[in-house]
Formats: structure tokens, sequence, C-alpha cells
């Protein structure tokens, strides 16, 4: 692989970083996200990043809402058809409990339909009217809050940091790329002007 294209990958992954640092400060306030961690990978191709969810706990802060969950520990809450770490969830007027997109929130048994004096136990046990009604899933080692959220594990300053050196090293990237180009073409110009 020649300098052209290795300056191309680095260019490539600076890019894939600046990407996930600018999702991951996007979500900053974001109850629940959990901020993506990047790999860089150094392959026959040239350079690849890849990115999943850091494993952090997010700290959690005490709403005093009965529908609002924290989950502590690995997992997610499923909603409709997919997941989420984000509790904010609530009763909508004909009592399914609902996340702030309207998505049910699904427990062992089905969507959950709730009264207002239902609550949800720590080990995920649903009871409404003194019975219990219903679980929510959760892996092993999990726990839920109720009347708190988990907040986002986004540090704003080391996300900006991180725009700031994905910034710096596309850069450098683009300049040795120009630096090379700059050399080829002279090179090309003064065979043609030997002959």
């Amino acid at each position: 692989m020649d300098g052209l294209h290795w300056s191309a990958s680095a260019m490539r992954a600076a890019r894939a970083q600046l990407d996930v640092a600018t999702h991951n400060l996007a979500n900053a306030v974001s109850d629940g996200f959990r901020r993506f961690a990047t790999s860089v990978v150094l392959g026959p191709g040239g350079l690849r990043v890849s990115a999943a969810p850091a494993n952090e706990q997010g700290a959690i802060r005490t709403t005093g809402r009965p529908f609002d969950l924290a989950l502590l520990g690995p997992g997610a809450f499923r909603v409709g058809d997919g997941t989420t770490r984000n509790g904010a969830f609530s009763r909508d007027r004909d009592g399914w409990l609902v996340d702030d997109r309207g998505r049910h929130v699904v427990g062992a048994c089905g969507a959950l339909r709730l009264s207002a004096g239902a609550t949800i136990a720590g080990d995920g046990t649903v009871r409404d009217g003194g019975r219990i009604v219903d679980r929510l899933p959760l892996p092993a080692g999990t726990q839920v809050q109720s009347g708190a959220l988990e907040t986002s594990t986004v540090n704003p300053i080391g996300e900006t940091l991180a725009i700031l050196t994905a910034q710096r090293a596309f850069e450098t990237a683009q300049k040795t790329m120009l630096a090379i180009d700059g050399t080829r073409e002279k090179a090309a110009n003064d065979v043609g002007r030997l002959k």
C-alpha cells in the first residue's frame, strides 16, 4: 500500500472517530445513553475504526416520579420492538406504560398496562393492587431503582477533546497526502524535462 492509500485510510479513520465523538457529545444529556468507545485497528487495507457502547454505569438521578426507572447493571428495558436504557416512563391515557416516544414497555407477559398506584420492585417485579402482575425481564445481576433515572455516561469535555484530536489527525493526513501528491507531480514533470 502506498503513501496516498495510507493517508486516505488515516483520513477515513479520523472521520469515523469524529462521527462517533460528535454523536456522543450530542447525547451528553440523554438519560440512559452509554457513550460509544472507538478502537483503531491496522489491517491490510489501512486503518479501520470500530465503535461499541462502553460498558459503564451512568450516575443515578432521583426524580421522585414512580414510573421513572434506573437500571443498575447491564441490560436494557424492552420497549415496542426495541430496547432502551432511558427509563423515563409514564402512563398514557389508557394506562399503558410508555417511553417518551410512545412505545409500550414490555414485561415478561407482554406490554404493561398499570394503574396509577402500581409499583416496580428492585428485582423488576411489577405489582398492581397488591398482586404481582408481571416482571421486567432483566439480566442476572441487574436491579431497577424506581423514582430515578440513569444519566448519560458521556463526559462533554472528553468528547470535545476527542473531536479536536480527530480533526487534527484528519488535517495531518490531508497535508501528508498533498505533500506526497506534490512530490509525485514534481517527479513526473522533472522526468518529462530530462527527455
